[in-house]
């Protein structure tokens, strides 16, 4: 009877231990995927992408296109990049694998290129039609209200706000 009684107090204290090291991973992995645990002072991030940064009539004059909005939706794990096409001869540079498009969240500097599913308009694109794009928005860092640089074909239109 008394190994018996030492094995249970033995594997109660192993459960015990067992079930404060999982509680305390858990609570780590959540702080540290929390964008809410981000340190408050972050400075913004200014970084050239590379591209002609412009406003949106630069946008319109070099690519075709007016950005119509830039949202998080999916309960916040999808950005979502509306954009309509004024000029289909210039938008059409935007299939270029040269310039993926992307948005980069202006205070942490995350980058969000992975469109959904890996989708992405590949036709001809008309004028006056209103396309998307989807991308992944891991840990769902870019939220509503922040100020997202939108990389578009040749171009880059900074401080979109997120609706």
């Amino acid at each position: 009877m008394k190994h018996s009684s030492r094995l249970v107090r033995v594997l109660g204290l192993l459960t015990g231990i067992g079930l404060v090291a999982g509680t305390l991973v858990v609570v780590w992995i959540a702080r540290s995927t929390d964008p809410a645990a981000a340190p408050a002072t972050t400075p913004p991030v200014d970084v050239s992408w590379g591209r002609t940064a412009v406003d949106s009539a630069g946008l319109a004059q070099r690519s075709g296109v007016r950005i119509t909005q830039v949202a998080v939706t999916g309960g916040g794990g999808l950005v979502d990049l509306r954009f309509q096409v004024l000029d289909p001869n210039l938008a059409n540079t935007l299939h270029s694998q040269a310039t993926p498009p992307a948005v980069i969240d202006e205070k942490t500097g995350l980058v969000v290129r992975d469109l959904l599913m890996n989708h992405s308009h590949t036709d001809a694109f008309k004028a006056g039609v209103t396309y998307y794009l989807v991308f992944d928005n891991p840990g769902g860092w870019v939220r509503r209200g922040s100020q997202v640089t939108v990389l578009l074909g040749s171009a880059e239109v900074r401080h979109v706000v997120v609706r």
